[in-house]
């Protein structure tokens, strides 16, 4: 494998430069000296901040893009041997590494590299610990997988010797890094395009937790099943957090104010150490905040600058995000798209000011809708009104036999009140005809159905 010498800056290309990870990288790289370049379908905002800020962009994916001034590629797991540039790489036989290869090596960098990992809730712990190290005024680098406001984007380059990324298990890929601390949130099945099953991707997030360093020390959640079977032999420091009062950080008395959001009493190793207020909804959030709590503890934060840090944390882009208000009734958007998710913020939701809660969602994939079919039953089905829209394909061409039409049939025989419409506008003629006034209405999902409710707020 290429190792660069960060000493010595040279240009690397992007594949695919407009990504949130990717633009991230290439912030990074451009803040250290490098000459950056990449390539991306169309024109965006982070494409665009990147090209003020020194990235030479092309729109489009062609071959002639492979200069002969380029040193190093970095690509994505989304790109393959058929991609032009790819191929014009490999044929001027430039090196070449993968997104997650580049990241792990930026890891060597830091003296305190943080990676949180988990099927669910990365972005939002990732984001609660940027909060809380900014409140402590330590000046950390991060790299987040959605839009922060705090940072004014995905990404923060600092001068201290902090470092925190999200670690995603998709292709292995957060097998490339090398952090010091590490968090486990959960582990479900997800991304079965890639993985075999359950037990494979348990095996993953083990290596993983094998990754950390002696000195180093593993966060995880007490409430994973057989927990212990991934920690048995690992010679890094062990924190558990969750449910169960014989984890190490455990949350007690949980309580909602008249916004929704939540508070709890924190209890460390059998001590209460006060009450913690957070400016979001939800009790996965409580979790999210435990393993953010533990993490800040090891660098040296006091419970004073976590709490200041915790409540200042008001969510992130897409992550039951307050879109505005139309025809009397609430829009907010949800990244949620796998059952779990999508429970906990429906689950969320109750504690919202509402009469009824309407739910548009966006199935992500065939292979996930197919193999999880059941539990996005059941979990959609605690919504009042449900309304379907048709399945986000991203990378895949295969329906697998699957479609929101049947979705919709299921999810009315639990019961629930449900909708199929095969277009946005048919979806946004027939809310705006049946959601009254303060009812709470949620887009959903992982593609574009964010537009609906944007729409509808035009």
């Amino acid at each position: 494998m290429y190792h660069i010498n960060f000493e010595q800056p040279i240009h690397i290309h992007f594949i695919g430069i407009g990504g949130i990870s990717m633009s991230g990288l290439a912030e990074i790289l451009l803040e250290k000296g490098f000459k950056v370049s990449g390539s991306d379908r169309e024109s965006s905002p982070l494409t665009d901040y990147l090209k003020d800020h020194g990235a030479l962009i092309y729109y489009g994916q062609k071959s002639s893009n492979i200069t002969d001034t380029v040193d190093l590629v970095v690509y994505t797991a989304a790109i393959h041997e058929d991609n032009e540039e790819w191929r014009a790489a490999k044929e001027k036989k430039i090196p070449m590494l993968t997104r997650a290869q580049l990241l792990g090596q930026l890891m060597h960098n830091y003296k305190n590299p943080i990676a949180i990992s988990g099927t669910h809730g990365k972005t939002t712990a990732t984001s609660m610990m940027t909060h809380i190290l900014l409140a402590g005024e330590t000046d950390p680098t991060i790299s987040v997988g959605g839009i922060l406001e705090a940072i004014g984007g995905n990404i923060r380059v600092g001068k201290s010797d902090i470092f925190v990324t999200e670690a995603c298990e998709y292709t292995n890929s957060f097998l490339e890094f090398f952090p010091r601390i590490g968090i486990i949130l959960n582990i479900e099945e997800d991304h079965l395009d890639f993985f075999k099953d359950i037990h494979d991707i348990r095996n993953s997030f083990y290596r993983f937790a094998k990754l950390l360093p002696k000195n180093g020390a593993l966060i995880i959640n007490g409430d994973i099943e057989n927990y212990k079977e991934l920690t048995q032999d690992l010679s890094c420091q062990i924190i558990s957090f969750g449910h169960q009062a014989d984890c190490d950080y455990y949350a007690k008395d949980l309580s909602y104010d008249e916004k929704g959001n939540v508070s709890f009493i924190l209890v460390k190793h059998g001590t209460e150490c006060g009450r913690f207020q957070l400016s979001v909804t939800g009790e996965h959030n409580v979790y999210n905040a435990l393993s953010v709590i533990a993490a800040s503890e090891l660098l040296g934060l006091s419970l004073e600058v976590i709490q200041k840090g915790l409540a200042s944390f008001k969510g992130t882009h897409r992550r039951f995000e307050y879109k505005g208000t139309c025809n009397g009734f609430t829009i907010v958007d949800d990244y949620a798209h796998h059952p779990t998710e999508i429970l906990a913020t429906l689950q969320a939701a109750k504690y919202y000011p509402h009469k009824e809660l309407w739910c548009v969602f966006q199935p992500h994939t065939y292979t996930r809708t197919k193999t999880l079919y059941k539990e996005f039953v059941s979990a959609l089905a605690h919504a009042d009104h449900v309304v379907l829209a048709d399945i986000y394909a991203a990378r895949e061409t295969d329906t697998l036999g699957m479609s929101s039409a049947q979705l919709a049939e299921d999810i009315k025989n639990m019961g629930a009140d449900a909708y199929y419409l095969p277009s946005f506008e048919e979806i946004e003629n027939f809310l705006l005809k049946h959601v009254k006034k303060d009812d709470l209405l949620i887009t959903m999902g992982a593609g574009n159905v964010v537009n609906i409710g944007e729409s509808l707020l035009k």
